[in-house]
């Protein structure tokens, strides 16, 4: 087992064929570009200092009323509250009723104010009660550096996050499949609506799949974006960003480029055998339970310990967990899959059927 346990680490030092090249040099005042599968930095400038976000807010309203709303084709009634925000607007009128869909669309791709209010207040009844339903969803998601005082993201002292909270956000976004279509669309029609997206890196970027600009006087230029090549999906954030569409293009390249998601264990992967006990069959083969992707540089080396049981004792299920696969990166555990027998054993020692119990089990009526 020791001589197979070398053999597989061996073959898994891993390496990456593409070449490293040093990162860009961005306008933003913070950000950070993250894999989201790993949750690996691939890069960060201040990502940790509090700023303004803007109307990347609206990610979260997004994702609170996704998480409400239960009839996309519901009716809301736009109030006179509603269209008293300043900014930017999907121009809703009071006494005017429009689709929940709608003001989705409304709030994502036209960065409504008055579509935040609107879907606030009919998912939680008053826009104070759904801004602490954001509070609290970004206190479960780990966004420890982030305060929500109103849904639509306009200046408040009280109101604020980090580019490196924000991927958390991102991350929740891409994983909802409402809020993750509808920020990918480049243009919509919804209920005799035509919006466009303010999102320009859809356009700029070919492997941009979605998320949400920003911008105020105060905080400046903001933008959560995602893009997807081969599979990889990446995250990045840059607050108070005066180029911002240049900066995002560059880390999305960056990333691709320097840390390609690598396979470090297939699915179904035989990895060898385990010696068994009470049973006729000597052993029985274990398999790779899952796959395991990381993002690796050129330069980089992966470890791989496999954690098997000397002997097993019969009998065992097919699918049975008996070790684990892990990976490791400079000492760090970067992925692991559970190690599992690729068939059942049956044991050898129960006791075998006499004349009369078999003859009983031929009969008709026999279970």
């Amino acid at each position: 087992m020791r001589a197979l346990c070398a053999a597989l680490c061996a073959a898994l030092l891993l390496t990456c064929p593409c070449r490293a090249e040093g990162p860009p040099s961005v306008s933003a005042a913070s950000a950070i570009l993250v894999d989201a599968e790993s949750g690996r930095v691939l890069y960060e400038k201040d990502a940790h200092t509090r700023r303004g976000i803007a109307s990347t807010t609206k990610l979260m309203t997004a994702l609170v009323a996704a998480e409400l709303v239960t009839d996309l084709s519901a009716q809301v009634e736009v109030l006179r509250e509603d269209t008293l925000t300043e900014g930017s607007s999907m121009y809703l009128k009071a006494g005017e009723t429009v689709t929940v869909e709608a003001l989705f669309y409304g709030l994502l791709l036209h960065s409504g104010n008055d579509a935040a209010l609107a879907l606030a207040r009919y998912c939680a009844g008053d826009v104070e009660t759904f801004v602490a339903r954001m509070n609290e969803k970004a206190k479960a998601l780990g966004m420890a550096d982030t305060r929500f005082a109103n849904p639509n993201g306009l200046d408040d002292d009280e109101h604020w996050s980090t580019a490196a909270d924000m991927t958390l956000l991102a991350a929740a976004c891409m994983d909802n499949e409402l809020v993750a279509k509808v920020v990918s669309c480049k243009t919509a029609a919804v209920d005799g609506r035509t919006f466009v997206n303010h999102n320009k890196l859809l356009t700029l970027y070919p492997d941009c799949v979605g998320m949400k600009t920003g911008y105020t006087s105060a905080s400046g230029r903001t933008l959560v974006s995602a893009a997807r090549r081969e599979g990889q999906l990446l995250l990045c954030v840059t607050l108070n960003a005066p180029d911002d569409w240049r900066d995002h293009a560059a880390l999305f390249d960056y990333g691709f480029e320097t840390y390609p998601r690598q396979l470090l264990a297939k699915g179904n992967q035989s990895v060898g055998l385990v010696r068994t006990a009470g049973s006729l069959v000597p052993a029985v083969p274990v398999r790779t339970e899952g796959e395991v992707w990381y993002p690796l540089t050129a330069e980089e080396r992966v470890k791989a310990e496999v954690r098997l049981p000397e002997g097993l004792e019969a009998p065992a299920a097919a699918d049975l967990p008996v070790g684990r696969l892990t990976f490791t990166l400079d000492g760090a555990v970067i992925g692991e899959t559970a190690l599992v027998c690729a068939a059942g054993v049956h044991g050898d020692r129960a006791p075998k059927a006499g004349p009369l119990e078999r003859l009983w089990s031929l009969l008709p009526w026999a279970g």
